[in-house]
């Protein structure tokens, strides 16, 4: 399980931008215009071996300058109760707006950690205003940095691990845990209902948010594991941005919690871009995977129209294409426990381990007949396979040259793994390293 890091501000302070330097990433999109991301707003963020969850809070702003501070406002009130640490970046050029001082109120009342990271300092000569946000009284230290050539970001990360709470690296394998995730208004709440066989879950037509994520032991029909639904109560309220934000950030805490994800898509649109965002979590998490297409009974089809919507998705989740598709219908019953069935096989092959003598019989003859590609005229020589202790299946490959191995190869190496196992629906680790 991952810490979750939430970047918070008033609009246009560089949250964006400091977001995709954090992730090394341009996922998202970048303007002088208050409120312009609208793309993925969270990903992951590796640093001297230490990995956590960070969020950008300002793709949920609402369009209207009227609502701007109800948002943020909200937005705040989310990420305190959901994050384990808040980065509340502020500006240089700008000083302390009453915005600022808002939310500073709402950070200062809580009990949550809070960094304050003041940007858009782009050298150390640049760096003596920041001591007016001092005045807010939320830290004894002040960040300088500047999100866009990323001078102070290094020293900023650096704090942040020494502030998270460490996670164990490995999981123990109990109670099997299994997570329905999807947009909303897909059929999460429904699924879970049909599976217990009563109304655990309130079901509306209105696409909203979980206050709660929904934990349930279910034991029958020869099953026995803890699935969360994720979609939980709904509100009969206008949807808003920040609700949607809210959304958000349950879904990835319980992706973390998980063993494996069953990702469920509307049959009539199926893998779209928030249903890719999601599924691309639940992989850089190195969670297992299971796509559900659900609502099938209501999709127009004829004999080809299943290994059409099969081929569609592939390609969208290419290159991990390995992945169990099942068509289901919770209104008629269809395949629901196929797609538990499933979900269960893919945590059976997650925590599969394959000895170390076969590994070597298996792979190391086809490497020796398509070795990698020389580079820079030097020839690499792979010498010795073993599958690392770790939450997910993590391959080792001794060679004296790993720097030199490219990634067409490495996916030519995970592609002979899946072929020889089973690992459908499991994302792969592997490492190269010196003999």
């Amino acid at each position: 399980m991952n810490n979750l890091v939430a970047i918070v501000g008033r609009p246009n302070v560089g949250k964006s931008t400091l977001f995709n330097r954090l992730t090394e990433t341009r996922e998202a999109i970048t303007d002088d215009t208050s409120g312009t991301t609208r793309d993925r707003k969270y990903g992951k963020v590796i640093w001297t071996e230490h990995q956590f969850n960070v969020i950008d809070t300002g793709g949920w702003i609402t369009k209207s300058d009227d609502s701007f501070e109800a948002a943020i406002r909200g937005q705040v009130e989310i990420s305190l109760e959901e994050a384990d640490l808040i980065l509340f970046m502020v500006e240089i050029e700008v000083g302390i707006t009453d915005l600022d001082q808002d939310i500073a109120n709402l950070l200062r009342r809580n009990g949550k950690p809070v960094m304050l990271v003041c940007n858009k300092v782009d050298t150390s000569a640049h760096d003596v205003g920041a001591e007016e946000f001092y005045r807010l009284g939320l830290a004894d230290e002040i960040y300088r940095i500047s999100a866009n050539n990323g001078y102070g970001t290094g020293e900023l990360l650096d704090a942040v691990v020494a502030a998270l709470p460490r996670m164990p690296e490995d999981e123990e394998l109990g109670l099997p845990k299994l997570a329905v995730v999807g947009k909303p208004n897909v059929g999460k709440s429904t699924f879970i209902n049909t599976i217990l066989g009563e109304e655990r879950n309130i079901v509306t037509d209105i696409a909203g948010t979980t206050r709660d994520s929904v934990h349930t032991r279910y034991q029958m029909f020869g099953f026995d594991f803890e699935i969360v639904d994720t979609a939980g109560l709904r509100k009969k309220r206008q949807i808003t941005d920040h609700l949607e934000f809210y959304s958000t950030v349950r879904t990835i805490k319980a992706i973390d919690e998980s063993d494996v994800c069953i990702l469920m898509l509307d049959g009539s649109d199926p893998m779209g871009r928030q249903d890719l965002n999601i599924f691309w979590q639940v992989v850089e998490s190195y969670r297992g995977v299971v796509v559900v297409v659900n609502k099938w009974d209501l999709v127009e089809k004829d004999q080809n129209t299943m290994n059409k919507v099969e081929e569609m998705i592939r390609e969208r989740t290419s290159p991990f294409t390995d992945i169990p598709i099942v068509f289901t219908s919770n209104v008629k019953k269809q395949r629901v426990l196929k797609a538990l069935e499933t979900a269960l096989e893919v945590r059976e092959s997650r925590a599969s381990k394959v000895p170390t003598s076969e590994l070597n019989d298996v792979l190391l003859p086809i490497i020796d007949h398509y070795p990698p590609p020389a580079w820079k005229g030097k020839y690499v020589k792979i010498k010795y396979i073993t599958q690392i202790p770790s939450q997910t299946p993590t391959f080792a490959f001794f060679c004296n040259l790993p720097q030199y191995i490219r990634d067409p190869y490495k996916r030519f190496l995970e592609n002979q793994l899946r072929e020889h196992y089973n690992f459908e629906g499991v994302p792969i680790r592997l490492f190269f390293r010196k003999k």
